[in-house]
């Protein structure tokens, strides 16, 4: 029997030569590995390997790639998967956005020749990384299948919905600019359940502003004595951010620090939401300047009618407003201008894909460009590695999030985490 703790890599591979350079690869970075040229015995080791990952070329004689693919999001397979291939950038890109809609984590794709060092790369990433067209990683295992209205309201009286915290840093400099709250639920039978399962769930019985709400509420109760009228906040640089990346932010610079709370499509409808966010920053006592609401492109285009009403109104109350994954809607450029947003947020999807997509690289910086000549911050989600984070210096990105700066935490983590960043200053 295979141990159970050590990564099993199943390779999918024609070619003898290439299957055993990544068999080689593999078995040197730790990994068991196993090598197979037909469909059914890749799939005879599926069910009995069970492998934790997968690397796979598209071009196959029998069951080319896709049909693969297909088949493995039929068998809602958990294991994270490379893709590889020697037809170019754009069908690399296009094969890991159709794995993404079969619910796969596509954790890397490698366009033939590829670099032993970048095979390393993608196995060395932790079981269930974020891949480039997965919008967030595996680290839930609970389900809503049998959720009940009732059940829900209870949990949002019970508080068992908690807050978690993920860092924006400054491209320039590594400074500390801001957290983005994000919700999990820890129902008590389950573990951790992601927003992407019980936010759906809020909307349709109409309790999403009172999630909105509480998420608003405790993250405050966490923002407000750290970061508001306590002194200087720490401004802390990644780790192999440049060294001139500053350890503590100048008198002042705590007043920068930003909190993001995504806001539903569904709140765009009830302006007496505007109203309960105004008072819930004044118990505070923090500026409304100081948070950030966070609306998928999507979401805002889909009533824009209201959503300028709505949007115009907390502007004029002081949030501010940041348009979410933005490159993956459909919104037109008349829509987008006559929005009073903040901030432009580039999709994970291409950032993580950019330093090795051309096409990628290029919707980036278009993103990043519109955004400075809108007058808007550009923010980058997804940086994984220091090189993406040079890129986006380059690019002229002003912000950046990801698990390379550093994961969502819980806010007792958080110091911790400023205190690791700092010692690499």
């Amino acid at each position: 029997m295979a141990d159970a703790y050590r990564s099993r890599l199943l390779i999918l591979e024609d070619d003898p030569g290439v299957g055993k350079v990544i068999h080689k690869v593999a078995t040197a970075s730790g990994h068991d590995a196993r090598v197979v040229s037909q469909p059914d015995a890749f799939f005879s080791a599926l069910e009995e390997w069970k492998p934790t990952h997968i690397a796979l070329d598209l071009v196959m004689p029998e069951m080319d790639g896709i049909q693969i693919l297909a088949e493995l999001g039929a068998r809602k397979c958990t294991a994270d998967i490379i893709i590889t291939s020697g037809m170019g950038t754009r069908v690399l890109d296009a094969a890991g956005r159709a794995a993404h809609e079969h619910g796969l984590n596509i954790v890397g794709l490698l366009a033939k020749p590829f670099s032993s060092a970048a095979l390393r790369a993608l196995l060395a990433k932790p079981p269930g990384s974020p891949g480039n067209f997965r919008p967030g990683g595996k680290d839930h295992s609970g389900t809503t299948s049998e959720l009940s209205e009732a059940e829900f309201r209870l949990a949002l009286e019970k508080s068992e919905i908690h807050v978690h915290y993920q860092p924006k840093v400054s491209c320039l400099n590594g400074a500390l600019v801001g957290f983005e709250a994000l919700a999990r639920w820890l129902r008590p039978r389950d573990a951790v359940i992601m927003p992407e399962q019980f936010v759906p769930f809020a909307e349709k019985h109409g309790l999403i502003d009172d999630l909105t709400c509480l998420v608003l509420e405790q993250a405050l109760t966490w923002f407000c004595p750290r970061f508001v009228d306590t002194g200087a906040a720490p401004a802390v640089a990644p780790a192999s951010a440049p060294a001139t990346a500053p350890a503590v932010a100048p008198p002042g610079a705590h007043s920068a620090i930003s909190l993001s709370v995504n806001l539903s499509a569904s709140s765009l409808h009830d302006m007496r939401l505007v109203d309960r966010i105004t008072a819930v920053c004044l118990e505070h006592r923090v500026p409304p300047a100081r948070i950030i609401f966070e609306l998928t492109e999507t979401s805002a285009m889909e009533s824009p009618v209201a959503a300028l009403d709505m949007l115009t109104r907390m502007r004029v109350k002081g949030f501010q407003l940041s348009i979410d994954d933005f490159g993956m809607g459909h919104s037109s450029m008349r829509q987008l201008v006559r929005m009073p947003f903040t901030e432009i947020k580039v999709d994970r999807s291409f950032v993580i894909s950019a330093a090795h997509s051309k096409e990628s690289r290029a919707v980036v910086k278009s993103i990043v460009d519109l955004g400075r000549s809108l007058g808007l911050k550009s923010v980058a989600e997804g940086v994984e590695d220091a090189g993406t984070l040079t890129l986006l210096q380059q690019m002229g990105c002003d912000f950046a999030q990801g698990y390379w700066i550093g994961r969502p935490m819980a806010g007792d983590d958080v110091a911790d985490w400023l205190a690791a960043r700092s010692s690499h200053v």
